[in-house]
């Protein structure tokens, strides 16, 4: 697939360049996708989610009616579930909700995601640039040139640049991320691709091809 490099102004710069096809032109998993944006989500999740039992409630331990003669079933704490402010029953307690993914699987999902979004046509590719100080309006200009204003969009860079990133934070519909640690949620959440001319190389040696 070939892709004209654009400049900031939203214009052809008269380059262009191949997206390799073992990328951007895969037949799709759409299972392969589901595991590892579960992945994902999963890893986020913080897990310290935790309720009080039996044991972990305050009260007295003092026997709170006697044994026989009252008509109704015997008790021996107020801590107990079927006391109001007792204890929770088998209730959430703290854990881990990672699991393991394959790498090549993980390949597979990022790949059939960037597939997917070559096929939409949703993918540019810009020219290098960078930003002499943070600011947020240059990137706003820039997604105005390319025509993806209204998008909910993913800037690909190939290496770090903390003037992009902090130009780009306060914008909702606008996130940053450099060609290493690209993944599949991301690639899926965002409308349309831009990726840096540099990037696309990047992205190749991830996969290593």
């Amino acid at each position: 697939m070939e892709l004209s490099v654009l400049n900031k102004e939203g214009k052809e710069t008269g380059r262009k360049i191949t997206l390799n096809d073992r990328i951007f032109g895969v037949e799709p998993s759409d299972h392969a996708i589901y595991l590892d944006v579960k992945q994902y989500l999963a890893n986020k999740r913080q897990g310290t989610h935790k309720a009080k039992e039996r044991a972990d409630v305050s009260g007295s331990t003092r026997k709170i009616k006697r044994q026989k003669g009252t008509g109704t079933a015997r008790a021996g704490s107020i801590k107990s579930p079927v006391f109001r402010g007792g204890g929770t029953v088998f209730g959430p307690r703290p854990k881990s909700y990672e699991f393991k993914l394959n790498k090549k699987v993980k390949q597979l999902a990022r790949k059939s995601a960037l597939t997917y979004k070559a096929r939409e046509n949703s993918i540019l590719v810009l020219e290098d640039f960078n930003l002499e100080a943070p600011k947020t309006k240059e990137i706003v200009t820039i997604k105005s040139n390319l025509q993806i204003a209204d998008k909910k969009s993913l800037f690909v860079l190939p290496a770090e640049n903390n003037n992009i990133y902090l130009s780009s934070r306060n914008l909702q519909d606008v996130s940053v991320v450099i060609a290493s640690e690209l993944n599949t949620y991301q690639i899926l959440n965002a409308k349309s691709i831009v990726l840096l001319e540099g990037s696309v190389k990047k992205i190749e040696e991830a996969f290593k091809l």
